[in-house]
């Protein structure tokens, strides 16, 4: 049965929601939903941990049917790439990309010891230059990430829509705690990450990345003693 133009002009007074009105309680699907309309062409790269799989759970059920993006450096934990298959696996109408697939630490693109050296200069040519010519050539206009406030100090200001950078990017998770995270992933029995059981809080490459010591942040475990919290791709000149 059609509406009535009753029903139709009352349906217009109704506020839509914009990035101005989002706040602590604003449900991330209404977030994404909102990018989708507002982003057609939006993207989302992903590492698979735990805020990724929750984000993608939530993107799933907002109607997010693009890109998943993740860019292999060669150094990542078999238990990462088995997560991204899970994934793969349970959300077939998403499009999951590997970019630099069958990366190894021998493949010639950096000195085998050059996380070591100069983490920064692996990063950069393992994972943000990979993911960045992707982009270039596929200029999406915007991006959806699972940063969260909460994760390290660096990112205790992070906004829903974020205008910095190349593109715009969407963070639907950026008030979630760790705890709603946890919750959330085990009430849909979402496929997380084990080694996040084993106190890998936050997954990055094996040489650069140690479980999480009681009481630090979420991200304490990257690049741990080597004054480095980013891979590159949020902070930084070179950021997305």
């Amino acid at each position: 049965m059609s509406p009535t133009p009753e029903a139709v002009q009352e349906a217009a007074l109704v506020p839509v929601l914009a990035p101005e009105g989002f706040g602590e309680h604003t449900d991330p699907v209404d977030i994404i939903e909102w990018a989708l309309r507002a982003h057609p062409d939006l993207t989302m790269p992903s590492a698979f941990n735990l805020n990724g799989v929750v984000l993608l759970d939530l993107a799933a059920r907002a109607g997010y049917s693009g890109d998943v993006l993740l860019v292999d450096t060669g150094y990542h934990f078999p238990e990462t790439l088995a997560t991204r298959d899970a994934l793969a696996a349970k959300y077939p109408h998403l499009n999951f990309v590997t970019l630099n697939a069958g990366a190894t630490p021998e493949d010639g693109q950096t000195p085998e010891t050059l996380y070591a050296t100069d983490p920064d200069a692996c990063c950069a040519v393992r994972k943000v230059a990979p993911l960045q010519r992707h982009l270039k050539a596929t200029n999406p206009s915007a991006l959806l990430n699972a940063r969260s406030r909460e994760q390290t100090s660096d990112r205790a200001d992070i906004p829903f829509v974020e205008d910095t950078g190349a593109r715009r990017k969407i963070n639907p998770l950026a008030s979630w705690t760790r705890e709603r995270l946890e919750a959330y992933a085990a009430e849909h029995g979402l496929p997380v990450n084990p080694l996040y059981h084993d106190g890998f809080l936050s997954v990055g490459c094996w040489p650069c990345t140690r479980a999480v010591r009681p009481g630090e942040d979420s991200r304490a475990g990257r690049w741990a003693g080597r004054g480095k919290t980013e891979c590159g791709l949020w902070a930084g000149e070179n950021r997305l």
